[in-house]
């Protein structure tokens, strides 16, 4: 990690033996109780749902209703906050005591996320952003029912889900002679990523994990809808050996075969994906789950579409691409890893970055039902062997940003290049929904129903 950066964490240098309850994790079991229980209440017992609710120490006190018994002074943060697993009703706004912020688990120095203390000393290359918009990714949602490992790992309950901010600095370090070549000032209009923390309008993040908003991004709500998704595509490309290009990259730019498949095209990482290709030089295959979502995939550069609500995927992928894929990018999970790999070419490569089949869709509480759905796709998970890649020729790789607290140099290096391509016009903003902060339950059950399109972001200034 170079000089500019001094909050990274070693975390796994001892990794402790995990423990299992019959073969299973305990905090799947655990999470798996806890949405039981909120689904068995909210389903039959719907007036005891607030007694599901922690609360925490640095939260006002609120009402035997829940209602925060303070009005908050504009030097206060709101955030949502999430205090065990369960259903929407874990989605709280609340009001943090005065001088509370929210902050990242890699800035340690300060406090155990997700809350600063009352009164602390700003680190140095760390900022305190008043937030104006963030994003919402599935991944919040696995975070919410207790899933995601990383959110279990490093910060626990409760917990202030979100990865990408937008807003303007309030406050820096005293020290103003920090030597910082990403060195911020109060009034920047930045954009950027943290390591969980972003639902909130006011949070410690450090320099180096923000830029400042281009020219060309007119709002904030556009601005956050850039970091995580951009970050994660361009990574992807990277795994895959198309970035950096030339002598310094993979060289896979130079392959014969330059086809790539991009699952989920439409969304938020498969949109940028689709760009990011184009802009390296590929033939853009792009799979869309419904019609109405064929023209956004079309718009963003892709060479095909494949709907596969209307045609078989695997069949119209051959047909593209009789040979099959040099890579092909997929955060599907069960419903499709197997085909995925199964249509590489040789030397293809397959990069895995999530598994949404897995897991419910348009389902707003993980009944009983889900959690058994849930157990037989994970039985019927393909397995990868060694000895098959080998004769096959094959590579199968698998990432999650959320895990980079000590890589985070290679991150900034991508967001420079990232902030390049939006400078050339080269890459557009998707398309976004806004909505109030306050209507966080109503974007996580839009996100949940696979009907989105591009990013669905919230704001702040209503809350």
């Amino acid at each position: 990690i170079g000089p500019h950066w001094t909050m990274s964490l070693n975390i796994n240098k001892e990794t402790k033996p995990k423990w299992t309850i019959l073969g299973q994790d305990p905090d799947i079991l655990m999470a798996a109780l806890a949405n039981i229980l909120s689904w068995f209440v909210s389903t039959f017992m719907p007036a005891l749902l607030p007694r599901l609710l922690p609360t925490s120490p640095e939260e006002e006190p609120a009402d035997c209703d829940g209602q925060q018994t303070r009005s908050a002074g504009t030097s206060q943060t709101k955030c949502i906050s999430i205090g065990r697993p369960g259903g929407m009703e874990q989605l709280r706004l609340v009001t943090l005591k005065e001088g509370i912020c929210t902050i990242g688990y890699n800035v340690r120095q300060v406090s155990l996320p997700p809350y600063t203390p009352s009164k602390f000393s700003l680190p140095p290359n760390c900022v305190i952003v008043k937030n104006e918009a963030f994003s919402v990714n599935y991944a919040d949602c696995t975070i919410r029912w207790g899933l995601y490992e990383s959110a279990k790992k490093f910060v626990g309950w409760p917990i202030v889900p979100g990865f990408d901010v937008a807003g303007t600095v309030e406050c820096v370090p005293d020290d103003s002679a920090v030597n910082d070549r990403h060195k911020l000032a109060v009034g920047d209009r930045v954009f950027g990523c943290t390591l969980f923390g972003a639902y909130s309008d006011r949070i410690v993040i450090p320099n180096i994990q923000l830029r400042k908003i281009p020219d060309c991004i007119d709002t904030f709500a556009k601005a956050a809808a850039f970091p995580a998704v951009s970050l994660t595509a361009l990574y992807a490309l990277h795994l895959a050996g198309y970035f950096p290009v030339g002598c310094g990259g993979g060289g896979r730019n130079q392959f014969a075969n330059k086809s790539i498949l991009i699952h989920s095209a439409a969304g938020g990482v498969g949109g940028f994906l689709v760009q990011m290709s184009k802009i390296l030089g590929l033939f853009v295959v792009g799979v869309v789950g419904s019609s109405s979502k064929v023209s956004e995939a079309k718009s963003l550069g892709c060479d095909v579409v494949i709907d596969k609500s209307i045609e078989d995927l695997w069949l119209g992928a051959e047909k593209v691409s009789s040979n099959g894929y040099a890579t092909i990018m997929d955060a599907n999970g069960v419903s499709t890893l197997k085909e995925s790999y199964d249509h590489l070419s040789p030397s293809g490569r397959l990069v895995v970055f999530g598994f949404h089949s897995n897991l419910p869709l348009g389902s707003s509480m993980l009944s009983p039902v889900e959690w058994v759905r849930m157990a037989r796709r994970v039985a019927v998970m393909p397995k990868f062997d060694a000895m098959d890649l080998t004769v096959s020729n094959k590579s199968v790789l698998g990432f999650n940003l959320s895990l980079f607290a000590d890589e985070v140099e290679i991150l900034s290096e991508m967001f420079d290049q990232i902030l390049q391509w939006i400078d050339e016009r080269k890459l557009r903003c998707p398309r976004t929904c806004e909505m109030p902060m306050r209507d966080v339950a109503q974007a996580h059950t839009f996100i949940q129903s696979g009907k989105s399109v591009g990013k669905i972001v919230l704001t702040t200034a209503s809350a």
